[in-house]
């Protein structure tokens, strides 16, 4: 997940990214993917993937912000 590429380095945010990295990889295990590495490539393709694979679903209602 390119954690040598990070420049997160100060503060809690190490801790963050490690705590949201553990969770990705929770979830596709809990999707029974075997490979992270290709699980990873194949959520970034769509931003509805993480959220569908969390069980939360895109608001179809729309918001009127003119008022």
């Amino acid at each position: 997940m390119a954690e040598d590429a990070s420049t997160t380095h100060t503060g809690s945010l190490p801790r963050v990214m490690a705590s949201l990295r553990n969770l990705a990889i929770s979830v596709f295990r809990q999707d029974d993917h075997i490979n992270i590495a290709a699980a990873c490539r194949h959520t970034a393709r769509d931003p509805q993937r993480p959220l569908t694979a969390l069980g939360i679903r895109r608001s179809t209602r729309q918001i009127d912000y003119t008022q």
